[in-house]
C-alpha cells in the first residue's frame, strides 16, 4: 500500500504561512533543493488542499519557461509537477484544472482508494487543514516538516489542535545549506 508524505516548511515559532498568508520565506538552498529533488523519486501522486493547490497551479506550470531563469529548483522541478499525477482535496471545488483529480465528499474512502492503488507513494505539500484531516483519518503516514529560520508571529499552525495525543517515532534529521532543519516522523500506532 502507498503511503502518504506530509512535505511541509515550518518557521521555528510553528507556522507553515505567516499572517497575511505570506509564503516568501523559505530558504531553498542547493542541499534542500537535492533532498527534495530525490524525494521525487519516490513519489507518483501530488496532493495539495485547494489553498496550496491554487499557489501551485499559478507558479509551477511556467516556472521553467524563461530561459534566462537562474533557480535551478524550477528547472528541475515544473517538467515532474507537470507530468506528475496530481490530487486536490476540496469540499467546494468541482474541477481543478492539469488533469487533477478533486477529492473530499468523501475523504477516507477516496484517500483509501489512493494508497490502494500500485505505484509510488503520494507527496502531500503544506496545507494543515488536510494534513490535519488525514492525520485524524489515520491515514498520513510519513511527517517531514522543514523548519526555517524565521519567526513569523502567526499565520496557519504547522499542527491544528488534534482531538487526542499523537504518538510519533522519530525517523531521521538533517540540516541543508547551514540554514534548515529536516525533522521526519511517522505516527505510532
Amino acid at each position: 500500500m502507498r503511503k502518504i508524505i506530509y512535505w511541509v516548511h515550518a518557521s521555528i515559532d510553528g507556522h507553515i504561512a505567516g499572517p497575511h498568508g505570506e509564503f516568501d520565506w523559505p530558504a531553498l538552498g542547493p542541499e534542500l533543493s537535492g533532498y527534495s529533488e530525490a524525494m521525487n523519486e519516490q513519489v507518483g501522486t501530488l496532493m495539495y488542499g485547494r489553498v496550496v493547490w491554487d499557489m501551485m497551479a499559478s507558479y509551477w506550470p511556467t516556472a521553467d519557461a524563461d530561459p534566462e531563469t537562474t533557480d535551478d529548483h524550477a528547472r528541475a522541478f515544473a517538467p515532474f509537477w507537470r507530468r506528475t499525477p496530481k490530487v486536490v482535496v476540496s469540499r467546494t471545488q468541482e474541477t481543478a484544472g492539469w488533469d487533477a483529480l478533486v477529492i473530499g465528499k468523501n475523504l477516507a474512502e477516496e484517500v483509501m482508494e489512493l494508497k490502494r492503488q500500485p505505484g509510488k507513494d503520494i507527496l502531500l505539500t503544506g496545507g494543515a487543514q488536510v494534513a490535519a484531516s488525514l492525520t485524524a483519518l489515520g491515514l498520513l503516514d510519513d511527517y517531514r516538516v522543514v523548519v526555517h529560520p524565521v519567526v513569523l508571529g502567526g499565520g496557519p499552525r504547522l499542527f491544528l489542535e488534534p482531538e487526542h495525543r499523537l504518538d510519533m517515532r522519530f525517523v531521521d534529521s538533517r540540516t541543508f545549506d547551514a540554514r534548515t532543519v529536516l525533522l521526519r516522523y511517522e505516527r505510532q500506532g
